[in-house]
Formats: C-alpha cells, sequence, structure tokens
C-alpha cells in the first residue's frame, strides 16, 4: 500500500484589514481564511453598515432643518457649501428632499448637482449614505442620474463633505417644478413624476420668528411642527410645566397635542384651527420661545400636575425615525 505524502498547507497571502476587499457575502474571503467573507471580515463590514447612527446629522449647520426635511417637508432645496470648494465643472450643489423617479441624486446638463434627501438608505448612517451618492454625483457625467447602492462602511459622512462654517438656509416650495429648468420640454416620465408629486404636497411654510418650525395644511386642520435641539428629557420637562401652566399654546384654539421623535431630536406638534395661517403663528411662536427658554432653564423637580402633563405628552410620541 503507497505511502500517503504528507499533506501541506499553501501559504496564503497576507491581507491587512484595510487591504480587504468587498465580494460577495458568499465567496470565500479574500483575507486566506478559507472562511465565507460574510463570517470573516464581511461581519464587521455588515456591522459597520447597519448600526444604526443616533443622529446623523448631528455637527452639520442647520441640524434641526436637516431633520425637517427629511421626514416633514414636501418640496424645499438648499444650496450646500462643500468643505473644499465646488469642483471644476460643477458650478452648484444642491440638496432637494425628493428628485424625480426617486433617484438618489441627479448630476444635470449643466454639471450642477442635485442630491435628494428623502430616499431610503442601504445603512443605518444617512450622513455616509449621502456622502457616498453626493461623491459619485460629482464624478457623474452631466445628465445622468445617481443610482443607490451600499456606501463603504469606511466612507466619509456629510459632516467630511460639507464646510462646517457654511449656512443651511432651506427653501420651501409649493411644488416639485424646481426638478427641471425647462418644464415643457422634460420627458414624459419626468412630467408625470411631477404631476404625481404636487399633487401628493402638503401645503408648507417656514416661520421666520424662530428656527426649524414648520406651518402645513392639511383638510381638517392645520399644524405647526417645531423641530427643537434640545434634549428630549429636558424638553419635555419644560414642555410640560408650560402645559400644566396653560401656556402651551400658540393662541385661540391652538393646542399642543405631542411630539415626534426623529433622528434623535424632538419635534413638539400644535393642532390649529383651519383658519390660522403661518403668519398668524409667526408672533405666537416667538413668544412661546420666550417661555420655553425660562421653562428650560428651570431645575426644580416637577410638581405632581406637571408629571401628569408629561405623561400625557409622552404617551402621545411618536417615532419616526
Amino acid at each position: 500500500m503507497a505511502k500517503k505524502r504528507p499533506q501541506t498547507k499553501a501559504k496564503r497571502p497576507q491581507i491587512t484589514d484595510g487591504e480587504v476587499p468587498v465580494v460577495g457575502a458568499r465567496e470565500p474571503c479574500p483575507c486566506g481564511s478559507g472562511r465565507r467573507y460574510k463570517a470573516c471580515h464581511g461581519r464587521a463590514a455588515s456591522h459597520a453598515a447597519t448600526e444604526l447612527v443616533h443622529r446623523p446629522f448631528e455637527g452639520l449647520p442647520g441640524e434641526c432643518d436637516w431633520v425637517a426635511l427629511r421626514e416633514l417637508v414636501p418640496a424645499a432645496t438648499v444650496e450646500l457649501p462643500l468643505k473644499d470648494g465646488l469642483p471644476e465643472g460643477v458650478p452648484a450643489v444642491t440638496l432637494a428632499t425628493v428628485l424625480p423617479m426617486a433617484w438618489p441624486a441627479l448630476r444635470r446638463d449643466d454639471g450642477s448637482v442635485l442630491l435628494g434627501l428623502q430616499n431610503d438608505t442601504s445603512s443605518g448612517d444617512i450622513s455616509r449614505d449621502l456622502a457616498d451618492t453626493l461623491q459619485r454625483a460629482l464624478e457623474a457625467q452631466p445628465g445622468t442620474p445617481v443610482q443607490g447602492r451600499r456606501a463603504p462602511a469606511d466612507g466619509p459622512r456629510l459632516q467630511d463633505l460639507l464646510d462646517p462654517e457654511g449656512t443651511f438656509a432651506p427653501e420651501v416650495h409649493s411644488g416639485f417644478e424646481f426638478w427641471v429648468p425647462d418644464t415643457e420640454n422634460a420627458t414624459p416620465e419626468v412630467t408625470a413624476s411631477l404631476e404625481r408629486a404636487n399633487a401628493a404636497a402638503i401645503p408648507t411654510v417656514k416661520l421666520q420668528s424662530v428656527d426649524a418650525a414648520y406651518w402645513c395644511e392639511t383638510p381638517e386642520k392645520n399644524h405647526l411642527r417645531w423641530v427643537m435641539p434640545h434634549a428630549e428629557e429636558q424638553l419635555l420637562d419644560a414642555l410640560a410645566r408650560l402645559h400644566a401652566a396653560g401656556r402651551s399654546s400658540l393662541g385661540e384654539g391652538t393646542r399642543l397635542v405631542g411630539s415626534f421623535r426623529a433622528h434623535g431630536l424632538t419635534v413638539p406638534v400644535w393642532d390649529l384651527p383651519s383658519g390660522v395661517t403661518a403668519e398668524d403663528v409667526e408672533k405666537p411662536a416667538a413668544e412661546f420661545a420666550e417661555r420655553l427658554a425660562t421653562a428650560l432653564a428651570t431645575d426644580v423637580p416637577l410638581t405632581p400636575d406637571e408629571r401628569r402633563a408629561r405623561g400625557g405628552l409622552t404617551n402621545r410620541q411618536v417615532t419616526l425615525s
């Protein structure tokens, strides 16, 4: 009986973690371990891609408005200043709530970039997904949309690409005509998408007297939705103090009804009579901001009435994201 030859193991290439390329989940890991990628280096990459970032827009100018445009405002645009300036051939970068055909981004014929905010994201970090889309849009051929993909786990975030000293000044639109410079020459697909979007858009106005507060009109009643930067527990205490004291409204017939929780921030919501316009609540909102500042500065324990008011507000709180 022939002797068995001793088995020799081939030397596997030594690859550092930073050099391991991304492959299919069931393919052998390029590091040479012999395991599938998903059970080896793909495990860390998958975790990084799905780990939820609680406040994805934290550190960006206008964080509260980023949240509002992501979750509450139908049609709005904002010019985005880049940290390193605009590349050659890119006259402008504009953030838009949504784009035609739900494109993540669009490189227009003139080279400018439109970046869509209200899109599904492939990871738990909206900022990283948007940064990846923005980078690809800056390099895309003029006249082409940018498709979605999984952003690299070690890719940059918006905080790495945008000018931290820049302004964030949303312009709210009544419709989506900003999609195309010349609506008469738009393709049938874009025209149909524009018509559907305009039909579904809720009339919305950004208040000027306070930050990140948006009035909107619905068939039965109007609302004011106000994204606030304060720590949630502190804000709820302050709102409860005002609510218990009968000072949480924005005028006759208005009522603080609860709040949303979105991207790590709290969004109090008021019901308004259908006849109350955005202009009507400008002054009451500014006065409420002063009352809220005083309540936020108070650190004495809540009274029984204030605790009951707080419980009512938290029971009506809804998490959007």
